[in-house]
């Protein structure tokens, strides 16, 4: 196996902006709906652990899954929460808390939030949005806070050059097309969002999950050929350089089964001839791409 490049990518700090390594992840913030849906009838998934909540998720639909991450603080977490620890915010949670607290100052009093969180009929969760919520003062406040200047202060330069031009007018318009496809009513990712409720159901397992702190690319390497019928790689190339892109999917290529799927999320934006983007699929409602295809075309 080679030996890692610590370079390569970003991931490898354990901490967004190149501290001490820390929890960073208290929640998965992605819709393993996707991921159940995309792996019916496959069974060895190779997961990023994160906070364990894909991992957890696959194997309650019955998978065999492999939950490897890179930084030893997040792999503990997560093989501890999968035997029932509780969750506890991690490092973007803290951020996104942060930033709740200023929703009241925006207009936005909890009893609203709530209001808009209880509705179930999309048509009237974007006339809400649009008349109550999505205002001057909103818009403003957002474009600030989601300003490279800014959010230069909290994430590493490698994460951040993941994230498209206007950032802020990119988030609500991925919010109001989640707003669109989903009933919050029934979308535990938004009254996490918006409310920092967790109205996540328990997870039980009838599969299994191995936890392995280790580097992606590296452990598929190490792996014999055709191991995985599925990969659940999140977000791992954003903040990763083009070389070790290449690596880690040429490492999928190779441990990936002839049927095998692969999954990978991106804050970017898709290509616009990119026609497998399943982004507005995803009820977590941040992400810009959500690609699903056979892993041997990774």
């Amino acid at each position: 196996m080679r030996p890692l490049n610590s370079a390569a990518t970003f991931w490898t700090n354990g901490s967004l902006r190149r501290g001490s390594r820390e929890l960073l992840f208290g929640w998965t913030h992605e819709d393993a709906a996707i991921e159940i849906d995309a792996f019916a009838g496959l069974h060895r998934v190779f997961c990023i652990a994160g906070a364990g909540c894909t991992a957890m998720a696959l194997a309650a639909a019955g998978h065999d899954v492999t939950a490897i991450d890179i930084n030893p603080i997040q792999a503990d977490y997560a093989r501890a929460r999968a035997s029932g620890a509780p969750a506890r915010p991690g490092a973007a949670e803290r951020i996104v808390a942060h930033g709740r607290r200023m929703l009241p100052l925006l207009g936005w009093p909890r009893r609203v939030i709530h209001e808009f969180l209880s509705l179930d009929d999309t048509a009237a969760q974007i006339e809400f949005w649009d008349r109550r919520m999505d205002t001057r003062r909103w818009r403003a406040a957002l474009s600030v806070l989601l300003a490279p200047r800014l959010l230069g202060l909290i994430y590493a330069a490698p994460l951040l050059a993941a994230l498209p031009p206007d950032f802020g007018a990119v988030v609500r318009a991925r919010l109001r097309r989640g707003w669109a496809a989903h009933p919050n009513r029934h979308n535990p990712h938004a009254w996490r969002l918006l409310a920092g409720e967790d109205r996540f159901a328990p997870h039980r397992f009838s599969g299994h999950i191995a936890f392995e702190c280790a580097d992606a690319a590296g452990f598929l390497e190490s792996m014999t050929p055709a191991s995985f019928d599925a990969f659940s790689l999140s977000n791992i190339e954003d903040g990763a350089s083009p070389a070790y892109s290449k690596r880690l999917r040429a490492a999928v290529r190779r441990a990936a089964t002839p049927s095998a799927v692969a999954l990978m999320r991106s804050f970017a934006e898709p290509s616009a001839s990119d026609q497998r983007n399943h982004a507005a699929r995803d009820r977590s409602l941040l992400w810009g791409t959500v690609d699903i295809r056979r892993a041997a075309e990774v």
